[in-house]
């Protein structure tokens, strides 16, 4: 784990490159076999796994299955993995936590414990082997990612975050020119796309646990 002078000339040396070269540089400066990415198959994962599997075809990608996904995103995710050709790794909560989630409807009474069952704790299994965790969070999306630099230090790992300045704008400049897809319920209405309980019609991230005050799943917390 870096020291904070360590962490201090990370963000000083990536700030100035855009996505992509913070991208090319960081298997450069990390062993690859050692990042760890993720994606949520969500809105927008296009722009993001189309430069990173430009950059490391052989990058594995993992996907933290709920067992609440809409069925249009695993849908998604499976388009986008023929059309990349992405080598993609499932991660789940055990059977049985994931079950009791269900019986228990946790995700009503108490979203942040559904989370930490079917989100957190699956990728916490998945940490130990890797250095630094690739996301792909961008400022503009919530208050709590505004604060967000480059690189940090988050759930006892070394956390990339090579979006974090992209803006809305860039992003959707980058899938028009290049021609990717959107997930299939951006079409709906849907700007940010979680769990089915969880998400509805909603512009940026407003669409998410409606009437509570939660705004992250706890994964970036």
């Amino acid at each position: 784990m870096p020291d904070d002078a360590r962490l201090a000339a990370l963000n000083e040396k990536y700030l100035p490159l855009d996505f992509e070269e913070r991208i090319r540089t960081l298997y450069q400066d990390f062993a690859p076999e050692k990042v760890l990415v993720t994606s949520s198959f969500a809105a927008t994962s296009a722009y993001f796994l189309h430069i990173v599997s430009r950059i490391r075809p052989e990058q594995r990608i993992h996907f933290i299955d709920t067992g609440f996904h809409f069925p249009e995103t695993l849908e998604y995710r499976r388009y986008l993995t023929e059309l990349f050709k992405l080598k993609v790794e499932d991660v789940r909560a055990e059977d049985w936590q994931h079950q009791f989630s269900v019986d228990d409807k946790t995700y009503e009474r108490d979203p942040d414990y559904c989370c930490a069952v079917n989100k957190i704790q699956p990728l916490d299994s998945v940490k130990s082997g890797a250095q630094v965790w690739v996301s792909s969070l961008m400022r503009w999306q919530t208050d709590h990612r505004a604060g967000l630099p480059v690189f940090e230090l988050r759930r006892g790992i070394l956390k990339f975050n090579p979006m974090i300045d992209v803006s809305r704008e860039q992003r959707d400049r980058y899938i028009a020119e290049h021609q990717l897809p959107f997930h299939p319920l951006v079409a709906q209405g849907y700007s940010s796309i979680g769990c089915t309980h969880c998400t509805a019609v909603g512009d940026g991230r407003s669409g998410r646990w409606i009437g509570k005050p939660k705004t992250e799943c706890g994964l970036h917390l």
